[in-house]
C-alpha cells in the first residue's frame, strides 16, 4: 500500500509545460499510490517542452478545467514551463480550480514558473515560497516572501525553483499530500 492510496491529484498544465516538471511529480505521486490526472484549459493533448524551447512528447488531457472543481481532487500540482505558466495564469477556470484548492486547504505543489498562476489568483500574500528567479519580483509584489531554497513548505504549499530541485520537490509533495 502506498501513502497516497485513494488520493486524486490534479496536474494542471497546458502546451509549453516543462516535460520533466510534469512527468517526475506525476510519477512520484503515482508510485505512492495516487491517481494523477492532467487538467488543462482545453481537451486533446498538450505539447511538452525541454528547456522551454525544444518540443518533446505530447500528453493526453484527462480533464478540462471548466469541467472540474477542487472538490474533485485531494491536491494540485502546477508544473512550470514559461509558456505553460503564462497561459494558465490567464485562464479563469484554472484560476477557479486553484483558488478552490486553497480555500479548501488542499495541498498545492508548484515548481519553477508555476507560481505565476498563484500570483494571478492572489494566493501568495503572506506566504513564503521559492520559484524560478525571474518570478521573484512578481511574488514579492503580490505580498509573498521569496527565499532561494531547494524546496519550501508553507501551510500546504510546496514550492521549488527548477528541474534541479525535482528530487526534493517530489519527496516533499508526497509527504505533504499524504498528510492532507
Amino acid at each position: 500500500m502506498g501513502v497516497l492510496d485513494g488520493k486524486r491529484i490534479a496536474i494542471v498544465a497546458t502546451d509549453g509545460v516543462e516535460e520533466v516538471e510534469l512527468t517526475a511529480p506525476r510519477q512520484a505521486v503515482v508510485d505512492a499510490g495516487a491517481t494523477a490526472e492532467i487538467v488543462s484549459p482545453a481537451g486533446g493533448a498538450i505539447q511538452s517542452m525541454n528547456s522551454d524551447i525544444a518540443p518533446s512528447a505530447t500528453y493526453p488531457v484527462d480533464r478540462v478545467a471548466a469541467e472540474v472543481s477542487a472538490d474533485d481532487f485531494d491536491a494540485v500540482i502546477l508544473p512550470g514551463g514559461t509558456v505553460n505558466a503564462d497561459r494558465l495564469r490567464t485562464d479563469a477556470d484554472v484560476l477557479n480550480l486553484v483558488k478552490g484548492a486553497f480555500a479548501a486547504n488542499k495541498p498545492v505543489g508548484v515548481i519553477c514558473h508555476g507560481p505565476w498562476t498563484l500570483v494571478e489568483a492572489d494566493l501568495v500574500k503572506g506566504r513564503t515560497l521559492t520559484s524560478f528567479p525571474s518570478l521573484r519580483t512578481d511574488i514579492r509584489n503580490a505580498g509573498g516572501t521569496v527565499v532561494d531554497e531547494q524546496v519550501v513548505v508553507d501551510r500546504g504549499l510546496v514550492s521549488s525553483r527548477d528541474p534541479g530541485d525535482l528530487d526534493a520537490f517530489c519527496e516533499a509533495i508526497v509527504k505533504e499530500f499524504a498528510g492532507a
